[in-house]
């Protein structure tokens, strides 16, 4: 006798079947990466795999692959075995002569500073006392006319406040006169 499963549970055991083949797969990726000795990411094991990146960093899963990247870090590279990257001696000697080469541009830079300061004392000391007294003198006599204009501008600013108070007095007294004309006549058409 067959017993009829309800559709929930078919369901539920073919999503647990899936998720046990995906799980399986990933693992496998990360055995034949570490034996191809390809670069382990959680990036690119997902992508091997062909699953989506929340299972690679899903409880289970994320501890293989941080595992199989501890081993990865702890053995050398294809690279250094094939001699593509360099040795201890090689990094030395590129280091010494790397510190070679910076002083000796450290001292060519401070030779260039040295010259250059000399060059700008002698461009000063050519420009010369008259010169100076002459750039002085000028710059004097430009100073004295323009507080010279100054004080015309602010005389002529003083005149036009003048003027303007008066002219603001005199409005003002024509509105009076005129309220005063408006006033009469509206009181003699309201007798006639």
């Amino acid at each position: 006798m067959t017993t009829v499963r309800a559709p929930g549970d078919v369901l539920r055991d073919a999503r647990q079947r899936d998720s046990r083949e995906k799980r399986a797969k990933v693992l496998a990726v990360v055995q034949e990466m570490l034996r191809q000795d390809e670069t382990i990411t959680f990036a690119s094991v997902a992508k091997a795999a062909g699953v989506s990146r929340w299972l690679v960093y899903a409880e289970g899963i994320r501890e293989h692959i941080d595992t199989a990247r501890r081993q990865q870090a702890g053995r050398p590279r294809r690279e250094k075995q094939r001699g593509l990257s360099a040795s201890a001696p090689s990094l030395q000697a590129d280091l010494s002569f790397t510190r070679e080469e910076n002083g000796r541009l450290r001292a060519e830079v401070s030779k260039l500073k040295d010259a250059l300061r000399r060059q700008l004392g002698q461009q000063l000391d050519q420009a010369g006392a008259a010169d100076l007294a002459t750039r002085i003198r000028e710059l004097t006599a430009e100073n004295q006319r323009l507080v010279a204009q100054l004080e015309e501008r602010t005389a002529e600013n003083t005149q036009l406040q003048h003027r303007l108070t008066e002219a603001e007095d005199d409005l003002a007294a024509a509105r009076v006169s005129l309220r005063r004309m408006i006033r009469t006549d509206n009181s003699e058409t309201g007798k006639s």
